[in-house]
């Protein structure tokens, strides 16, 4: 037999279900603006292993390779939308920094905090529901509300949003923001870091959805109704007088 116990509180359901499509639209809107100086790579010297979009993704019908003395054919025919980019990115910026400071605001009133933030035991912890995820480790974890990798995870990303809205005002006004970008070693840095906190994003997105899937419905169904079915517990001696 199964009840139905109280899991996520309507507040935390609205933060997350707010910060869903806002951080989709950020990371879109965002590599929209990267187009227009798509300068990161992974190599070796003048060697490019990875390029994250390669010259064969934009219009016009061909593109002159970085050394301007190549033609690739622009097989995908994708304008640069620098301008778009920009004015999405700075439109859901506001609902991003706005949700997420609501959102520490509660956790910190409602005491929700103390299942969020890890502890001394939560790298441990993580490391075995590696395992159990991995199928290394058989025995089954303990019953918690968050477990230390998601602790370190949920907690990972609220770090990494405030990173990235100081690190964004260093990119998008580095004049008047001179401090960050020399904070971070010069604008150049701190674009990097901007950028790779949102490829972060992108492996944290794919990692949640991942372990939603393997979660079940039931999982997913407390985050939608804030109940889920948990095993009935052992019938108390009151319950049976």
């Amino acid at each position: 037999m199964s009840r139905i116990k109280k899991k996520h509180p309507l507040a935390i359901r609205w933060f997350h279900w707010i910060n869903f499509p806002v951080l989709t639209v950020m990371i879109w809107s965002g590599i929209l603006i990267y187009w227009a100086n798509d300068i990161y790579r992974i190599g070796y010297g003048s060697h490019t292993f990875i390029k994250l979009f390669p010259d064969a993704f934009y219009h016009p019908g061909q593109r002159l390779s970085a050394s301007g003395d190549e033609i690739h054919p622009a097989l995908y025919h994708l304008d640069h939308r620098l301008a778009a980019g920009m004015a999405w990115h700075f439109l859901f910026m506001w609902i991003f920094a706005i949700n997420g400071a609501l959102y520490v605001l509660y956790t910190v009133i409602s005491g929700e905090w103390r299942y969020l933030i890890p502890n001394r035991g939560s790298v441990a912890e993580a490391i075995q529901v590696v395992l159990h995820d991995l199928k290394i480790r058989k025995e089954p974890l303990p019953v918690r509300k968050f477990n230390g990798a998601q602790q370190i995870a949920y907690t990972s990303v609220i770090l990494m949003g405030v990173g990235s809205l100081i690190t964004g005002m260093g990119v998008y006004k580095p004049t008047q923001f001179n401090w960050i970008d020399s904070l971070f070693g010069g604008y150049m840095a701190v674009r990097f870091v901007h950028f790779w906190l949102t490829m972060g994003y992108v492996a944290f997105f794919m990692v949640h959805i991942v372990q939603v899937l393997r979660a079940g419905w039931n999982n997913f169904r407390a985050m939608v109704t804030g109940y889920e079915l948990a095993p009935r517990e052992s019938t108390t001696k009151d319950e049976t007088q």
